[in-house]
Order: C-alpha cells, then structure tokens, then sequence
C-alpha cells in the first residue's frame, strides 16, 4: 500500500465570505466535518495533524470526537500560506491576489512548504495512512508537487471544505493521485469553499 496521505481541507468558517481570517467554524462546517469523519470511519490512521489555525483545529476536533482513535497534533508545517509570488504563466486574472501579498509572506510560505514536502511527501515500504487536516493552498501545493508540475502550478488547484484529496508514495514508483476533491460524502448544499460551482 505505501504512505498513504489524505488531505483534507478543514470545514466551513464563519464569515470567511466576509474576509475574516480565521475563526470557529460554521454549523455547516460542522456538519462537514462529521460528515467527512463517517467517511474515514475504516481507515486505520497511523498520524492525525492539523494547521494551528482555529478552523482546522476544530474541524480535527471534530472528527475526533466521532472517531475516538483519532490523535490529532498541531503543526505549523500545515499553516495557510502563500508559496510563490505571481508569476506570467498564471492567469491575469490571480495578478490583484498576489499584489497584496508581501514579499516576505511568500519566502516564508516558500520556506514552510518545503519542509512540509520533506516532512510529510515521502515514500514508505510500511503501509501508513496520515490525515492532513490544512488548507486550500497548502493541498494545491502537495498535488502540485506531487504531479511534479511547474511551481506557479498550485494556483487554481482547488478544494471545498472537507473535500477529500488522496496521494499515495511508494518506493520505487511516482506518486499516484488516488483522488482529488472528492466530495461523495457531502450533499450538494455542503459543498462550500469553491468560486465556481462543482459540475454534478
């Protein structure tokens, strides 16, 4: 089987519509959250990390709560962050995104997903199956890395909250995208967090 790595996006946040940035999550989110729990109700989970931020961590406390094996850990590795700057290559229409952010808030994301790849990426001859309660950014980062894309690439890689992202390393062969943003476990009014809605 390999290391197998189940990324989540946490649930729905209170008035993040408003540009809040962080806070306790929505009743929907909430929802989510016991939702996406009934779903990995049979994975045998070896390690359980959250991003620091209030909205994972209570998406992870919530799991938690319906899945009693579950020992969730911060890590700051898993923080919301901005891992590269504009670049030409990405749409026009990303450009007043990346204005507002400085220089230093990419060096530092930049800096934090490389260790979250070094951290968390790796291959394993044991079976060992790793949720990663994050954020948008940080999971487009992973599958981007993960299908050895261009760096600019993670933009526009998009997840809903507590959509389900799949990646499997085993030694010896690529990576493999087992699924991304799966949302079976999420009636049509759950899935939140995406500009765009999802095609059903």
């Amino acid at each position: 089987m390999g290391h197998v790595l189940y990324l989540v996006r946490h649930g729905e946040q209170v008035d993040a519509e408003y540009g809040v940035a962080d806070g306790p999550l929505s009743p929907r989110g909430e929802r989510q959250a016991r939702l996406l729990a009934d779903r990995l109700g049979g994975v045998p989970f070896d390690n359980v990390w959250h991003s620091p931020l209030q909205r994972a961590e209570e998406t992870a406390a919530i799991m938690a709560r319906q899945l009693p094996a579950l020992d969730p850990k911060p890590t700051p590795l898993l923080f919301d962050c901005v891992p590269t700057e504009y670049s030409p290559e990405m749409p026009k229409a990303f450009e007043p995104f990346f204005n507002s952010v400085t220089e230093d808030e990419v060096d530092a994301g930049r800096a934090q997903m490389s260790d979250a790849v070094a951290e968390f990426l790796t291959p394993s001859r044991e079976t060992t199956h790793d949720l990663l309660i994050t954020h948008n950014f940080v999971i487009g980062w992973f599958v981007r890395e993960a299908l050895s894309a261009p760096g600019w690439r993670w933009v526009g890689v998009n997840q809903a909250n507590c959509g389900l992202t799949i990646i499997r390393y085993r030694s010896g062969r690529m990576p493999e995208l087992v699924t991304h943003n799966d949302l079976g476990h999420l009636p049509v009014e759950l899935r939140t967090g995406l500009a765009d809605q999802q095609p059903y």
